[in-house]
């Protein structure tokens, strides 16, 4: 097809030079590094903006302090040669175990149980020991009767009878004396042969021997059994006595009491397991039921570097702070130091009386102990002082008040204040150890606003 001249027209149009190009322009692909530079610009701002806001959220940096409870009176403190850290122990730590084998039956206790001496804690399975009780009292029973029999002697019937038995014995041996005195003289006469004389004088000798053993049975009827065998029958007597106290006493043991009044601290076994005297394992039988200690006789056990041992003297007066309660202290008194030392730690262990715990003192419980060289006057238990520095007190509303670091925010607490120096003051009320307490930047802090710890 020919090209008409609007379209030859067209394309040479396109040929053109742009004027702007031509007098050198910025080209569109020249102006994109300044737009650039605006998207970055209002990236930058709004970082800035962003972090601006999120820093008002979370709120200004502020510096804490941990509040600490003093233990001691200014008179304790200049009177404290050491101090040192231990663990509160049971002075009296008892295992408790069976005395004879059986399956557990029942068992009345749980841990933190306080129980009295004597009371039940585990029964075992009894049916076989109940068995040999009543085996060992007949035995018993049988011995006694036979002793008894010994001592009475024989009955008059038995009497009567040995004397009628001897009374036969003789009237044969008369009869006996009567036909040999005959034979004989038959015999002489010589109607009877030797022989006849001889028998009857054998039947004679016979009767004279029964005679004397029934004369001698009788004797022995009236005067009774000989003192060695009433002897020997008392020793049966008491080995059958002693048999049934054996016996008994197993019964006994299947009920297994707390030696003394104390807390049980664990419960070892369950109903239906194996209890045995001796140690098998953790998966057979077992030797110990209950684990139980008196609460009220504590003590702390401490490991006493060799260099501060020294310092130290039985009877020595001392404070206990357990850290569980840094608000509470107790009396106490150097009772215990092991007579060698630990090469290996270079320590001495010694131990500390508690002298009036109560329930807030467990076993095992951390606890930090000071020594004083002079008895020092302090209740056994007594709130400790707590001081803060002056400058995280803030008067609001004409009271004075501080603010402590919780969850992230400032909350604000009205304190009763007491002593104090330029730096530091005693708080009476309102605040309690082991708090975090805001020190900085009070008077840009408002209630429930977020502040940030300083690290």
């Amino acid at each position: 097809m020919a090209r008409t001249e609007e379209t030859l027209d067209q394309e040479l149009r396109s040929l053109r030079i742009d004027p702007a190009l031509k007098e050198g322009g910025p080209s569109p692909r020249r102006r994109r590094p300044w737009l650039y530079l605006a998207l970055a610009a209002v990236l930058v701002g709004g970082g800035l903006f962003a972090w601006a806001v999120l820093g008002r959220v979370r709120g200004p940096e502020v510096e804490t302090l941990r509040v600490t409870a003093q233990t001691e009176s200014p008179e304790g403190l200049s009177a404290a040669v050491l101090t040192a850290g231990g663990y509160v122990i049971a002075h009296h730590k008892i295992q408790l175990s069976a005395k004879v084998m059986g399956k557990v039956a029942w068992i009345g206790v749980e841990k933190g149980d306080r129980v009295g001496r004597g009371q039940v804690l585990v029964r075992l399975e009894d049916q076989e020991y109940r068995a040999r009780v009543g085996e060992a009292r007949g035995a018993l029973a049988a011995a006694e009767a036979r002793l008894t029999e010994l001592k009475n002697g024989s009955r008059p019937q038995e009497v009567a009878r040995g004397g009628a038995d001897l009374a036969l014995a003789e009237a044969n041996l008369r009869n006996a004396k009567a036909t040999l005195d005959r034979t004989a003289q038959l015999v002489r006469d010589g109607l009877l042969a030797q022989q006849n004389l001889d028998d009857v004088q054998a039947r004679y000798d016979v009767t004279r021997e029964q005679v004397e053993s029934a004369r001698k049975g009788l004797d022995l009827l009236q005067v009774g059994p000989r003192e060695e065998q009433i002897a020997a029958q008392r020793a049966t007597v008491e080995n059958a006595r002693a048999s049934l106290a054996f016996a008994l006493t197993q019964l006994e043991a299947t009920e297994i009491r707390a030696p003394v009044t104390g807390t049980v601290l664990e419960r070892l076994v369950e109903r239906g397991e194996m209890v045995t005297t001796s140690f098998v394992g953790d998966r057979g039988a077992k030797s110990s039921v209950v684990s139980l200690a008196d609460l009220s006789d504590l003590q702390v056990e401490i490991d006493v570097s060799q260099s501060d041992f020294a310092r130290l003297r039985m009877g020595q007066p001392a404070a206990i702070v357990p850290e569980a309660y840094a608000d509470r202290r107790y009396e106490g008194r150097l009772e215990e130091i092991a007579p060698e030392a630990n090469r290996q730690k270079a320590t001495v262990q010694v131990k500390v009386k508690v002298m009036s715990p109560d329930e807030y003192l467990r076993p095992e419980m951390n606890a930090k102990v000071t020594f004083f060289d002079r008895e020092v006057k302090f209740a056994a238990v007594a709130p400790s002082r707590i001081l803060i520095p002056r400058r995280a007190v803030a008067e609001r509303g004409g009271r004075p008040a501080v603010f402590v670091l919780q969850d992230g925010r400032a909350a604000r607490r009205e304190v009763t204040l007491g002593a104090g120096d330029e730096a530091n003051i005693e708080v009476t009320g309102g605040l309690k150890a082991g708090e975090t307490l805001i020190v900085s930047d009070l008077e840009k802090i408002e209630a429930g606003a977020a502040v940030r710890e300083k690290k």
